[in-house]
């Protein structure tokens, strides 16, 4: 494809993303067509069908580009356990305060009973593969003996779980909840602190 066509392809791509979020949250997964969500989009059907021949690839593409950022995460470098854990936690932070992370969460709550696969892919599309970041970077600094970590996967748990307790969840709950970024701020370097006291050599 030439850069023009790639180009009108990602936008293209983008509008039926976009619409099927919306659909999603007021119809409800079931009862948002591929059909309907084309004509949102502004897409022939034929197109939607290109990019995605079912639903739920278009759900698994909503969840991907909800926890994929410009700059995603990498495991940092080791030696510094404050300094990595947060550039971490920011970085969480920051995708978790994207305008359509909510959006999907509610949608996989609200379809739950009736599509529990929808859950298993945000799981595993989503939260899992930035949660394995966090773990893999306290193994390492643990193997460095920068850390004292006996449970990796639970220090990781507690880590993301001081962010989002206070940053994301609430938001789902209380109307008009909103976090400024000197709070955000605070509350990572908080976590990060925490962590360092219980965690650091």
């Amino acid at each position: 494809m030439t850069t023009y066509h790639q180009r009108v392809a990602q936008q293209k791509r983008a509008l039926i993303v976009q619409a099927a979020t919306q659909l999603f949250l007021e119809l409800g997964y079931d009862r948002a067509s591929l059909a309907r969500i084309a004509e949102e989009a502004g897409v022939s059907k034929a197109t939607l069908f290109k990019q995605f021949p079912t639903k739920a690839a278009l759900f698994d593409a909503i969840v991907v580009d909800s926890w994929a950022g410009e700059d995603d995460a990498e495991v940092p470098s080791v030696g510094d356990l404050a300094a990595g854990l947060t550039a971490l936690g920011r970085h969480y932070a920051a995708l978790l305060g994207r305008p359509g992370m909510a959006d999907l969460f509610r949608i996989v709550i609200a379809e739950l009973p009736r599509f529990p696969e929808l859950a298993k892919a945000h799981f595993a599309e989503g939260k899992l593969p930035y949660f394995e970041t966090v773990r893999t970077y306290l193994m390492a600094e643990r193997d460095a003996g920068t850390a004292d970590i006996a449970d990796p996967q639970m220090a990781a748990t507690q880590f993301l779980g001081m962010i989002s307790n206070y940053v994301f969840w609430p938001s789902l709950l209380v109307p008009g909840w909103t976090v400024t970024p000197q709070r955000v701020s605070a509350v990572v370097d908080d976590a990060v602190r925490t962590m360092v006291a219980r965690y650091g050599r």
